[in-house]
């Protein structure tokens, strides 16, 4: 196993279990090509997006498990903020712990840097790997191959983070997962001027949790596919906002290569043509959109985006 901080104990104690210790796999991650920076988490724990996962956008991500504190989130992101190198920010954080020993921490900055801290009073099997964008981490797993194999399928997948991120946390399952099984998985993401892309002004991209299910990766993966179709039509809508009527075509352009079938995202590229002055793309937009979703025809017929085109034989065919 390559670059391993591995840290044992005896195993899995009642004592531990009973005090809600998260049995938890989890992979903090950044891009500094895209400036996101973001956390996936897996846990045999009710809830564990709640406590584990932390990100800041232009400074980094934490995640923070075994006896895990929250506030080490926020914390070791103000020390990051604040000039401190990923070590240093751990070594600051955890200094005056006396619980230390029993923590176990992934952080990685904007830039890339990345560091991790694994008790030895983890319970096994326990410890992580960092490297260049990543760290990787888990405590009670069936072995270290969960950690290796979260970090080599980030790193293999293509696509969003968000995709990158639920195939980490897939592989960290099919290689073993939590000893103790399954129960809850998160995603976060945040990324520099997203707030100001989507006109909502917070920079947080995406914040996926599955609270409680018996195979919380994959209905995160299903909340993941709706995301992506969300953020296209997010996205689109700061363009409408500005009266970048064009720029919102290109990008929903883009969204209908990956979801074609999408009708709400084929009705605001039709509104959006309307707006730009491409009256026949709005009315070929709308006609496949209407064709999936029929109950669109009523939002059309009152839709003033649709203006431009409301005369057109076409139009009142559709409508």
């Amino acid at each position: 196993m390559r670059g391993y901080n591995v840290r044992v104990s005896p195993g899995v104690t009642l004592r531990a279990m009973a005090q809600g210790q998260p049995s938890t796999f989890s992979i903090c991650v950044a891009d500094p090509a895209t400036g996101e920076v973001g956390v996936a988490v897996q846990s045999k724990y009710f809830s564990v997006g709640s406590v584990v996962p932390w990100a800041r956008a232009g400074v980094g991500a934490v995640a923070t498990q075994a006896a895990g504190v929250a506030v080490y989130g926020p914390r070791i992101l103000d020390l990051l903020e604040q000039g401190l190198g990923p070590d240093e920010a751990l070594d600051r954080a955890l200094a005056n712990d006396a619980g230390k020993e029993t923590r176990q921490l992934g952080v990685v900055t904007a830039s890339g840097t990345s560091a991790c801290w694994t008790g030895a009073d983890c319970n096994a099997w326990a410890g992580d790997e960092a490297g260049p964008g990543y760290a990787a981490q888990g405590n009670i797993l069936a072995g270290g191959e969960v950690v290796e194999e979260m970090v080599r399928a980030y790193g293999e997948t293509t696509g969003a983070m968000t995709e990158r991120l639920v195939a980490a946390l897939r592989a960290g399952q099919a290689a073993g997962g939590d000893k103790r099984g399954q129960q809850s998985a998160a995603v976060y993401i945040e990324r520099s001027g997203a707030g100001v892309e989507t006109g909502s002004g917070i920079d947080r991209v995406c914040d996926l949790r599955v609270e409680d299910h018996s195979e919380p990766i994959e209905e995160l993966a299903r909340l993941v596919e709706i995301h992506l179709r969300w953020e296209v039509l997010t996205r689109a809508f700061g363009c409408h906002t500005a009266g970048r009527y064009a720029e919102g075509v290109e990008l929903l352009a883009q969204g209908l290569v990956r979801f074609p079938n999408d009708a709400t995202i084929l009705y605001d590229l039709a509104c959006y043509r309307a707006l730009a002055g491409l009256g026949d793309g709005a009315i070929e937009s709308l006609a496949r959109a209407l064709e999936l979703d029929p109950s669109l025809k009523e939002l059309a017929r009152g839709d003033s985006d649709f203006d431009s085109v409301r005369e057109r034989p076409e139009f009142s065919a559709l409508v």
